[in-house]
């Protein structure tokens, strides 16, 4: 059966791809961490609403712990379990109505990664989170992306950015970077660990990880207003000169003694 492709007609994707790739060993233990990462952070998540834009392993699974009042999948797989399918670089969304945005490696299977991360920028509100799953150009599936040698069931045409890359660009649309933690799920394999922990020799082989998670606070500028009626004068009540107060009072200045 011929892949489907994107909405943007740009990448070669399909459901039969995505779920041999969720039934995979490798596949499996992947869903298993960016669960486990997002069950640590979304209860901290407070407001309405909680989006994952993107298809990827697990249909809702890792959404499930959000607290918040609504959660769904926006997918760009036709027949996956989304709520919909659309396009992540034009959210069918108004702006500021989201509290926090997930990207389980969406920029990857997209024409224009920077399109994907404006769109996740103008939907989220002041303060928003944004959740982005990456995987590391330096990581073993890139390797086997660039030599030609594919794991099975990997979806095909991905493009692969790394984690101060992406986070660069964040920096550029207003976010303050919270925490970035890199892991791997085959060789050199290491715990989730942040970039802010106390470093350790391990953290040599940090870069080579397959994944990372880059977590993300929308920046909210102070407003300053401008014209804005500055505040009475308040008159001083000590050194005010002597000839001044009694001018003011009415009492003529005595002349000086010839």
């Amino acid at each position: 059966m011929p892949a489907r492709r994107h909405l943007n007609g740009s990448r070669p994707f399909d459901r039969g791809v995505l779920e041999g790739w969720a039934a995979s060993p490798r596949g499996q233990r992947l869903l298993a961490l960016e669960a486990t990462e997002l069950r640590r952070l979304l209860p901290d998540v407070f407001g309405r609403h909680v989006l994952q834009i993107g298809s990827w392993l697990g249909g809702n699974a890792l959404i499930d712990s959000a607290e918040t009042l609504h959660r769904a999948v926006l997918g760009t797989v036709v027949g996956d379990s989304a709520a919909a399918v659309i396009d992540p670089e034009h959210l069918p969304l108004p702006a500021r109505s989201v509290d926090a945005v997930i990207l389980p490696h969406t920029i990857e299977f997209c024409a224009s990664p920077h399109n994907v991360l404006r769109e996740a920028t103008r939907v989220l509100n002041d303060r928003g989170r944004l959740f982005l799953f990456g995987f590391s150009p330096w990581g073993l599936p890139a390797w086997r992306e660039r030599l030609g040698w594919r794991a099975r069931n990997f979806p095909p045409g991905a493009r692969f950015y790394g984690a101060n890359r992406v986070a660069d660009w964040l920096q550029l649309l207003d976010f303050d970077i919270a925490d970035v933690r890199r892991f791997g799920t085959g060789f050199p394999w290491l715990a989730p660990r942040s970039s802010t922990h106390p470093w350790r020799p391990g953290d040599l082989l940090a870069p080579f990880t397959d994944n990372y998670l880059i977590v993300a606070r929308r920046r909210v500028l102070p407003i300053n207003l401008i014209g804005k009626t500055q505040r009475a004068q308040i008159k001083p009540l000590v050194g005010v000169p002597a000839t001044a107060s009694v001018q003011r009072q009415g009492v003529d200045e005595p002349k000086p003694t010839p």
